[in-house]
């Protein structure tokens, strides 16, 4: 399936907060949007940016060990993922291993103040370039 023309929206997935970037398949940049404070609005703030983005393909990324292996993050993140079926017409994962590492050292670099929230949106972004980039 080709990206052309998408609209792409990607979660950085997490216990306290969720990261978001977009991208436009025909466009193919990542660009970080917000972060969410998990509080029990999550999934409405996240389906009202569905809505604004107009999104065909949610990536979700995907956590797993150094050896591959799934853990206790990535069942967090299933069942989150559950919450979200019937959103958008496409759900797809993406491996998000090391994304929030270059995430910081992208922030680190760019030289001005960041926070938590910013490492999660930056790490979003990446995750939807390496899908985009993978298909």
């Amino acid at each position: 399936m080709g990206l052309s023309g998408k609209s792409l929206l990607a979660l950085d997935v997490g216990e306290k907060r969720i990261g978001v970037a977009a991208a436009s398949g025909s466009i193919r940049i990542a660009v970080s949007l917000d972060t969410i404070e998990v509080d029990g609005s999550e999934v409405d703030q996240i389906a009202r940016i569905i809505a604004d983005e107009k999104t065909d393909i949610l990536v979700i990324g995907y956590p797993r060990n150094q050896s591959g292996e799934a853990t206790a993050q990535t069942q967090f993140v299933e069942d989150f993922a559950t919450r979200l079926n019937g959103m958008v017409a496409t759900i797809e994962y993406q491996d998000e291993s090391l994304t929030s590492v270059m995430a910081e050292n992208q922030l680190k670099a760019d030289g001005r103040p960041y926070g938590k929230g910013d490492i999660d949106a930056r790490a979003a972004a990446i995750i939807l370039q390496d899908y985009m980039e993978s298909h």
